[in-house]
């Protein structure tokens, strides 16, 4: 059972991370930030998602 529920968060998680760097890359902000804001969500998945989830670049 602890297999398959890791397993699962995990893929949310992934799924999760990659949304928020598709949005990012569309976002309207300067190259810079968007890489600054592609590294916190690669390095820090779970973290790094929420800060951009609350506080990160709006879309156009």
């Amino acid at each position: 059972m602890g297999i398959e529920v890791t397993g699962l968060f995990g893929l949310l998680v992934l799924i999760a991370d990659i949304y928020a760097i598709i949005k990012t890359l569309g976002s309207g902000v300067s190259t810079g930030r968007k890489v600054l804001w592609v590294v916190i969500i690669l390095l820090l998945p779970v973290l790094g998602f929420l800060l951009w989830l609350f506080i990160g670049p709006r879309g156009r």
